[in-house]
């Protein structure tokens, strides 16, 4: 009989620049940072607007529910759905190093009744039926240690990630808006999603594009946006009005595609 070869995991190491923390995974990319006196304080622009979901959920509603993240990093949207939303929440990451890098260096609490990080491929736990309709957030997050491109970006995995949202749930995905490879992801997901379920946000200066995916969400008028967005500023110190200026429908490209 043969055995299954166990995979190898590069070192998980850290920099500190300028009282921030920054997380690697045997290379010199960045795969995540947290601000040392601040740990709950979301520090990189394209992990902040991970969180443009908040603007299509109604507020009463921001503190409620089951936030999954897929992809680890330095752990700052697991703090965060944890920590000021206070959401059931759950992390899924394949890498054991990263882990115990997170509780070791990255403010992790330990898993309690909220909070639940999983050492699993999200491949599986995207598609294991115990996790259908179970998540009203989902962030995916999930990239080599090169940084260079996502791991899992075909359209049966978005179909899979639509499935494991509830009615109404929200999908936010980090994807690199000035590479080619943009437009097949995003066209994956409008087909996995639906083209009117489908938004993105203008990329950050280092090129991170959020791609905003709902299940069956009513978008909201214009000026409801606009209220939710001061709300946001106002509660959780991030910069949803800044957000709402750089949400786009898709390319007609891609929608022409579909």
């Amino acid at each position: 009989m043969t055995k299954t070869k166990k995979p190898t995991w590069g070192p998980a190491t850290l920099s500190e620049f300028d009282g921030v923390r920054f997380l690697h995974l045997d290379s010199i990319w960045v795969q995540g940072a947290m601000r040392i006196r601040k740990p709950d304080q979301i520090e990189l622009e394209y992990v902040q607007r991970m969180c443009a979901w908040m603007l299509w959920r109604d507020p009463a509603l921001l503190g409620e529910g089951h936030a999954v993240q897929l992809g680890l990093g330095a752990a700052a949207l697991t703090r965060f759905c944890h920590g000021p939303l206070k959401m059931q929440t759950t992390a899924v990451e394949i890498n054991p190093e990263v882990i115990a890098a997170c509780r070791q260096w990255f403010r992790l609490p330990p898993n309690d009744a909220r909070l639940n990080v999983v050492n699993e491929d999200a491949a599986r736990w995207v598609t294991a039926d115990a996790n259908l309709q179970t998540a009203d957030v989902l962030n995916v997050d999930l990239y080599d240690h090169d940084a260079a491109s996502p791991v899992l970006d075909d359209e049966a995995f978005y179909a899979a990630c639509r499935g494991v949202l509830a009615d109404g749930g929200l999908m936010t995905v980090n994807l690199f808006g000035r590479s080619a490879s943009f437009a097949r992801s995003a066209l994956r997901i409008a087909r996995a999603f639906g083209s009117d379920q489908v938004w993105s946000l203008a990329p950050t200066k280092e090129g991170n594009t959020i791609v905003v995916a709902a299940r069956g969400v009513q978008v909201p008028h214009r000026d409801v946006l606009e209220q939710r967005a001061a709300n946001i500023e106002s509660r959780f110190k991030l910069p949803a009005r800044k957000w709402l200026r750089l949400v786009r429908p898709l390319p007609m490209s891609i929608l022409q595609a579909l």
